[in-house]
């Protein structure tokens, strides 16, 4: 006799069976919810910024434990380090030169230990690298998102270069992970330490989404009018809403598989 269905599980295929619609309006209530929480709980919005970069420290941790416990570097996207460590350098460099802080401190934290994964995979570790997986093209990224910041950048003070740069490193950011979601989709099957990298890039990232979303809710849309006029105030909340947004499907199989009790995260078709 089978025993009772989890809750979860019922939830999951309930979910699975909807058409696109409604999967869609059952993300973004959800996302709704979690921000609407998070305005309760969370009294200083600032501390959501600052608990997205301790996650994504978190995340940096965990693949460096993958390298150094396990050898191996298969399962990860070297292009995916590579955006990384250049919207860190251009974004450490704006930093000095536009607005230095404790933020510009952090940033140098987290290039340094990305130039040592890129390191590790490219010379340490290159025989379990999957160059076949890796098969993004980053000039898909690369190329559009520098037209995009000649296009729509900061209307401020600083010179024209340093304010194309910062546009730049905004929307490089916000697409930075395709190529480790196409590893993901080539190989289905994903190792643990790789699953809990990804899911802390996709929390980090949704609580610097929620810290951006409810600054402009609670300044009532000065916010967007503080960063400049034009689609620039527009297009880093939609940056920071789409690069949320590219993980949630991947998160959302991530939480099935660790409530259902499977180490190896294995993603249906379709997904990423």
């Amino acid at each position: 006799m089978k025993g009772p269905k989890r809750p979860i599980h019922t939830a999951s295929t309930w979910f699975r069976r909807q058409p696109p619609q409604m999967k869609a309006f059952v993300a973004v209530s959800c996302g709704v919810m979690a921000l609407l929480s998070l305005r309760m709980v969370v009294h200083n919005h600032d501390n959501l910024f600052v608990a997205a970069e301790a996650v994504h420290a978190l995340g940096i941790s965990i693949l460096i434990y993958k390298l150094t416990k396990e050898s191996s570097c298969a399962g990860l996207s070297l292009k995916t380090q590579e955006l990384t460590a250049l919207f860190l350098a251009v974004r450490l460099y704006c930093s000095f030169v536009m607005e230095y802080d404790i933020h510009t401190l952090l940033d140098l934290a987290t290039l340094v230990t990305t130039l040592w994964v890129i390191y590790m995979m490219r010379l340490i570790l290159n025989s379990s690298y999957m160059d076949d997986k890796d098969n993004f093209s980053i000039h898909y990224v690369v190329l559009p998102c520098a037209a995009l910041s000649f296009l729509i950048h900061p209307a401020t003070t600083h010179h024209i270069v340093n304010r194309i740069l910062w546009a730049f490193c905004v929307y490089l950011e916000a697409v930075s992970v395709l190529p480790q979601l196409r590893v993901m989709q080539n190989t289905k099957i994903i190792e643990p330490f790789t699953a809990h990298y990804v899911f802390a890039l996709g929390v980090a990232r949704f609580l610097s989404c929620a810290h951006w979303v409810l600054q402009v809710i609670d300044t009532r849309g000065r916010l967007l009018t503080a960063l400049g006029y034009g689609l620039w105030p527009s297009m880093v909340l939609l940056s920071e809403i789409v690069q949320t947004f590219i993980l949630a499907d991947f998160c959302y199989y991530y939480v099935k598989s660790l409530f259902g009790g499977q180490l190896v995260l294995r993603l249906p078709s379709g997904v990423v």
